[in-house]
């Protein structure tokens, strides 16, 4: 079955507007999605990890990327299907709370 990678982004300003019983059903549907075997989390401090050319790693604290909003969270979900996938997270806190969640095909060799 194909793996896919999810990213979820919201901020605290868009969780907070969003009402409370829809909150609460974002995370009983995150709960579902775990307990089917998703592997899920939160962020912590995020570290950037660099080696060029192998010639000493050298370690700097905060994300690469930069959003409108910060990481909130990571999944690895596998669906028959992107569209299955997109459906699975569809509920999630990120993607009710006026956040985003993208969803990644993990390609292999």
């Amino acid at each position: 079955m194909p793996t896919f990678i999810t990213i979820g982004y919201g901020d605290q300003d868009g969780y907070d507007r969003t009402p409370e019983p829809l909150r609460k059903a974002a995370h009983a549907h995150d709960a579902q999605l775990v307990a089917a075997g998703v592997v899920m989390g939160t962020v912590g401090e995020c570290v950037q990890v660099r080696n060029p050319e192998d010639t000493g790693v050298v370690k700097r604290g905060g994300p690469f990327m930069r959003s409108d909003l910060p990481v909130a969270g990571f999944a690895i979900v596998q669906a028959a299907s992107l569209d299955e996938a997109v459906s699975m997270v569809s509920k999630s806190p990120c993607a009710i709370a006026h956040g985003v969640v993208e969803v990644w095909p993990l390609l292999t060799p």
